[in-house]
């Protein structure tokens, strides 16, 4: 029988939204970030010769794929003397990590300047993350349909983003992390400025890792050390200790944190203060009893 070989797949979904405080700071930092992803994408490449990657970038108004398996360099082979095939080099680099970088940075600059993309970035806007993971969900489901007979694919997300907030997208985050619970796939988040307590749950529930870093300067370091080993290999790593997760839900009126809200039968949605119609399917509700004012009670005037 033959034995079943193991592939990995990482899908980074790097968050491009010119709010991000690294960004309104210094934009030339944007250079560092992409040079430290495309570093790691291409240790992932080496650890195993069947490995995949692809990368989605997010903004306010979009997610697309700047690269992707079908972007993967396909080199055409040169016919030696000797009648053996070789692969042609550049420079001294493989040609596959130059193709990578070559199409991250044209894809990255399409991204940035298409005008969609710049009128929506000076809004107020939140990123659109939970777009670009439900993108590379239905990407990995499709390589995962694809895949050779006899082949174990292992994926996971990586989200590398400096953005706050993501309450106005709750209900689809909880799609995507419960659907990456039942598909064992594990989402890992790297946090470029705030504690992100939508994504630390995200996190938790698929088994993943989350990290803020302290330092911009030292991403690639800890994206090397933290994300590249495989989460089986993660337990025997010396790693940071988990963060502690806020289970907190946010409500759909003000987008704020609750302990104690309402929540609709129907759609689940969760108010702060209770609502006679439900805004996200409009439903009408009854009044709970406590909200309604108690009749006050007649003197019986026939008891002495």
């Amino acid at each position: 029988m033959a034995e079943e070989v193991e592939t990995s797949l990482m899908v980074i979904v790097v968050d491009l939204h010119t709010r991000q405080r690294y960004l309104r700071q210094q934009p030339s930092q944007l250079v560092h970030v992409l040079d430290s992803i495309m570093t790691l994408a291409n240790m992932h490449l080496m650890l195993k010769t069947k490995n995949k990657v692809a990368i989605v970038a997010c903004n306010a108004a979009r997610s697309d794929f700047i690269y992707c398996d079908s972007d993967a360099i396909q080199p055409q082979p040169i016919q030696g003397q000797s009648g053996n095939t070789v692969q042609k080099q550049s420079d001294g680099q493989y040609e596959v990590f130059a193709h990578l970088e070559t199409m991250v940075k044209q894809n990255t600059r399409k991204f940035t300047l298409d005008e969609k993309s710049t009128f929506f970035d000076d809004r107020d806007g939140e990123s659109l993350i939970a777009g670009a993971l439900t993108l590379a969900m239905c990407y990995i489901n499709r390589i995962n349909r694809e895949k050779p007979t006899g082949e174990k694919l292992n994926s996971r997300l990586l989200i590398v983003t400096g953005c706050a907030g993501g309450a106005s997208q709750h209900m689809a985050y909880m799609n995507v992390f419960f659907t990456a619970q039942k598909q064992n796939i594990v989402l890992d988040v790297c946090s470029l400025d705030y504690e992100l307590g939508l994504l630390q749950q995200g996190c938790d529930i698929t088994g993943g890792l989350f990290l803020k870093i302290p330092q911009l300067q030292g991403l690639l370091q800890y994206l090397l050390w933290v994300f590249l080993p495989e989460p089986p290999i993660r337990k025997k790593l010396v790693l940071p200790p988990p963060a502690r997760v806020d289970y907190r839900a946010a409500c759909f009126c003000h987008r704020n944190l609750i302990d104690i809200g309402f929540v609709c039968s129907i759609c689940l949605s969760i108010f702060c203060k209770f609502s006679p119609i439900c805004t996200t399917c409009n439903t009408v509700f009854k009044p709970p009893t406590s909200l309604v004012p108690k009749k006050k009670k007649k003197p019986n005037k026939g008891v002495c």
